[in-house]
């Protein structure tokens, strides 16, 4: 069987969230990187073609979407499991994929994040009406988020699942903006959850670089 490859920038937060699941599993892969800020790869697009990363082949299979990613790493190669058995904490896991993509992703990375340390890289000055204007948004994703940890060790039971996969880039993104850090500081459930998946081997091996 051969190797499954991943493709998009190691920066990328669906990209990482895919290689944690995969890291997780204890899965050889092969990440095949590109920068798509200097411009979406014309092979990237046919792979994928709303021209988004990542996208993902196995054996024939051709995949994009980072959810349908996850849960085929998952149920396709041993390992341990990343969706509950339980269904009240498979239906939480998907409902956290959904308020991540639906509501987090835009306000925390596409703007603020984005904005703050990505927009410096290229040379150009952060917009501060785009991140102020993303802050309440952002803000109340972060108190839903913490009251959904609710005592528990992780997102949706009290095993790591992909829904904390699918959090934990955007977190590791928001948390080193000073905007973030303020919004963080007093939300001792994702405080406590940061503090035991940050040091997991899956989080070390895909550490960003960026710049």
């Amino acid at each position: 069987m051969a190797d499954p490859i991943l493709y998009g920038p190691g920066f990328s937060t669906y990209v990482r969230t895919a290689r944690l699941a995969l890291e997780e599993k204890g899965v050889r892969y092969k990440l095949e990187e590109f920068d798509f800020l200097k411009g979406m790869p014309a092979e990237q697009v046919a792979r994928h073609p709303f021209s988004k990363v990542p996208a993902f082949e196995h054996d024939g299979l051709r995949l994009y979407e980072t959810c349908a990613i996850g849960r085929y790493v998952d149920e396709a190669f041993d390992g341990p499991d990343l969706q509950p058995k339980d269904p009240r904490q498979r239906a939480r896991m998907t409902q956290i994929f959904s308020i991540l993509d639906s509501y987090t992703y835009g306000p925390v990375i596409g703007k603020c994040f984005i904005q703050r340390v990505v927009t410096p890289t290229l040379g150009a000055q952060p917009d501060e009406a785009v991140i102020e204007a993303a802050l309440p948004e952002a803000r109340k994703c972060m108190e839903v988020l913490d009251d959904l940890l609710d005592g528990q060790a992780f997102l949706a039971g009290d095993a790591l699942s992909l829904a904390d996969l699918h959090l934990i880039p955007i977190y590791a993104y928001f948390s080193v903006t000073p905007e973030g850090e303020s919004i963080l500081k007093d939300k001792a459930a994702l405080q406590r959850w940061w503090q035991g998946v940050r040091v997991r081997s899956s989080v070390q091996a895909t550490q960003p670089q960026l710049g």
